[in-house]
């Protein structure tokens, strides 16, 4: 069975996000966001494509609010970018699929060079 983003609620988040021994995305997105719509397939083949290496959690913010407002997200989608419980890159708006890889790979880079 292919890995996915993994849907989490406000109270998993610190557990599953900031104490993650892994490099973790977080997508604060809608079901009404058409570009959260546009980017979920992208999203969906590399959680599948790094399982083990990347976590892609998704947080639906007409559900969750709480981070939302404590990262100070004013729109969706906006991609956060966490690695040893610090954000170190915020992306806001949709990506075409072959940016957001490219967005993403630096973000591996970058987390293996401060494991």
């Amino acid at each position: 069975m292919p890995a996915e983003p993994q849907h989490i609620s406000d109270e998993e988040f610190d557990k599953v996000v900031m104490q993650s021994p892994i490099p973790v995305v977080v997508d604060f997105w809608a079901p009404w966001c058409n570009p959260c719509k546009m980017i979920a397939p992208t999203l969906d083949k590399l959680a599948n494509e790094l399982e083990g290496k990347l976590l892609i959690a998704k947080i639906n913010t007409d559900d969750h609010a709480q981070w939302m407002q404590k990262f100070g997200i004013q729109g969706i989608p906006t991609l956060l970018f966490v690695f040893n419980g610090k954000v170190v890159h915020r992306q806001v708006g949709a990506l075409p699929e072959r940016m957001l890889r490219d967005v993403v790979n630096q973000f591996l880079e970058v987390a293996a060079q401060q494991a």
